[in-house]
């Protein structure tokens, strides 16, 4: 396999490293995982300090864990984090105490519908502990006192994120993000960390870049908003495109992308395309800002930035999410490796992506004169023309389009859309304008 066996190792290896590591969105989980990653790519960490105002929220203290077990009334243990780190609500409260089954069981959180399953289970902003188990566990539990041991601790100490940049020969950029925050889980967790290290390497080893390429890595919600307060102003000066990668493992067929917020941007326009001429790989959603990853955040009103989602399996849409089936048998290397190689197919295509601008842009140019229109023009013209050289209007059709969105805007992907064909069928029609003076390109 050669370059492709070193990148499966490498990402083979990187998950067999992070996924026993309990994380959280603060302390030393995080923190030990953004040096994991930072060995094969260069990271320079950041971190909000606990207190500090990020836009309408409030940095949280960091949550140091060391260890929960909890014993029935016979003495044996029945959840241990040294055995899952799932079995206890991330950022527990630290307690010790005993206590009957009938109490136990408001602090108990299981899965009715998936029997053998722990769940993940989190509270950060509001002050709890917690254990989580299998619906199978909880349900053979006995009568009688159980013994509760959560051993952690909130201190002072801020929100991390980590990120580096590959410069291009342009200061526009490309913001590829992941979230690294969720423990012991495999596609929702560390499939996108891994397809933005194997991004990150695959780019650095490009011979020529146009863009600028930007690759973020923050705990999911509160570590965007720390990255954007900090980071806003630039991105609006500088962001071309982005995309955040979650969920990119899974056995599913298909690429699926979310929209950003205007769905407008470079990127939008090239899996439009996409979605357009092979459907059976690609899968396009409209934004919505309900459901979904940190895009919630850089595409909020006041920041409204063009950032999309690519996704493969995604959440919400299969048993293992949010729970302990999420596993890396589920996720697999080479599924991650399938949807770094498309994102990095539609990243060469955005290198190469030309933006034509039309010559004459006040009113229709007159098409007659370059033996462009059909010389009689009648109702039938409407559906068919009436000289050979045009077949049913569709050279025409496109030529009316291409020139129309031709504003420097709309790139020949969406345009090829428009036109309802491939940049190959649009290609002459492009070759004919350029040769007529209608049309030129924006520059690089």
């Amino acid at each position: 396999m050669g370059k492709n066996q070193e990148e499966f190792d490498l990402l083979n290896k990187s998950f067999d490293d992070l996924f026993p590591i309990m994380r959280s969105i603060t302390g030393p989980g995080i923190e030990k995982s953004f040096e994991i990653l930072g060995k094969h790519m260069p990271l320079e960490i950041e971190k909000c300090k606990t207190g500090t105002s990020v836009f309408d929220w409030t940095v949280p203290p960091e949550w140091h864990f060391e260890r929960a077990r909890l014993w029935g009334p016979d003495g044996k243990l029945i959840c241990d984090t040294d055995d899952l780190n799932l079995h206890v609500v991330n950022y527990s409260e630290p307690i010790e105490v005993t206590l009957p089954l009938s109490e136990l069981q408001n602090h108990l959180h299981s899965l009715p519908d998936l029997p053998d399953a722990v769940p993940y289970v989190t509270s950060y902003y509001n002050r709890t502990w917690g254990f989580c188990l299998s619906e199978k566990q909880r349900s053979a539990l006995k009568d009688g006192d159980y013994k509760v041991e959560i051993k952690s601790e909130f201190v002072d100490g801020g929100v991390p994120f980590a990120q580096s940049l590959l410069k291009g020969e342009t200061d526009r950029e490309i913001l590829f993000t992941s979230y690294l925050c969720h423990p012991s889980l495999a596609n929702n967790e560390l499939s996108g960390p891994l397809a933005l290290l194997a991004l990150y390497n695959r780019i650095k080893s490009w011979k020529n870049r146009k863009y600028t390429y930007r690759f973020l890595l923050n705990p999911e919600t509160i570590g965007s908003i720390c990255f954007l307060s900090r980071y806003h102003e630039h991105l609006k000066d500088n962001l071309e495109a982005g995309l955040i990668l979650t969920c990119v493992g899974g056995p599913k067929e298909k690429i699926r992308i979310k929209s950003s917020r205007d769905g407008n941007s470079i990127f939008d326009q090239i899996f439009n395309y996409k979605s357009f001429t092979q459907p059976e790989k690609w899968q396009v959603t409209p934004f919505s800002p309900i459901h979904g990853s940190d895009e919630r955040q850089f595409c909020a009103p006041g920041l409204n930035l063009p950032m999309g989602q690519v996704s493969r399996t995604v959440y919400g849409e299969y048993d293992g999410y949010h729970n302990s089936l999420d596993t890396k048998e589920f996720m697999t290397i080479e599924s991650v490796i399938s949807s770094v190689d498309q994102i990095e197919e539609m990243l060469i295509m955005m290198e190469k992506a030309e933006y034509p601008i039309n010559q004459a842009p006040y009113g229709e140019p007159q098409l007659g004169k370059r033996d462009l229109y059909p010389s009689i023009n009648s109702q039938h013209t409407w559906t068919a023309s009436s000289d050979e050289r045009f077949d049913g209007r569709v050279i025409l059709n496109r030529i009316l389009t291409l020139l129309n969105y031709a504003d420097g805007k709309n790139s020949l992907y969406e345009i090829a859309r428009k036109c309802e064909c491939t940049l190959d069928d649009l290609k002459p029609v492009v070759d004919r304008l350029s040769e007529e003076g209608l049309i030129k390109f924006k520059p690089e």
